[in-house]
């Protein structure tokens, strides 16, 4: 990755084309899960979208090799997706963007009143 695909986010771009064309090849039922599993991890981003990449793949593939087994969507995540999706992140109930920002402007604000 050069500089450049760093900045824009073009190589992001190209991985993110990349896990949709492998979703399109799962059964509806995976393909579903994939999205919904997509709206809860996000929340748990940096900033750049980079440090779920990793897990992105993973869960991917978890998916791939669940369904050429011919198992259910249920029985490899259960019924709370959101949980799941909170344990990959971290830990259960992990800070997502909007709390650390959150914390942040806190911080800033707190240290401007105390002036």
């Amino acid at each position: 990755m050069n500089f450049w695909e760093k900045i824009t986010g073009s190589d992001m771009t190209k991985e993110m084309k990349a896990f949709e064309s492998r979703v399109q090849k799962l059964p509806d039922e995976y393909q579903a899960a994939w999205e919904e599993m997509n709206v809860h991890l996000w929340q748990h981003s940096d900033f750049t979208g980079r440090n779920l990449m990793p897990i992105l793949d993973g869960v991917l593939g978890l998916l791939e090799e669940t369904a050429a087994d011919g198992q259910s969507v249920q029985e490899v995540l259960g019924d709370d997706i959101k949980g799941f999706c909170s344990a990959l992140a971290g830990e259960e109930g992990a800070r997502s963007y909007r709390d650390k920002w959150r914390q942040q402007l806190n911080h800033t604000i707190a240290k401007k009143l105390s002036k």
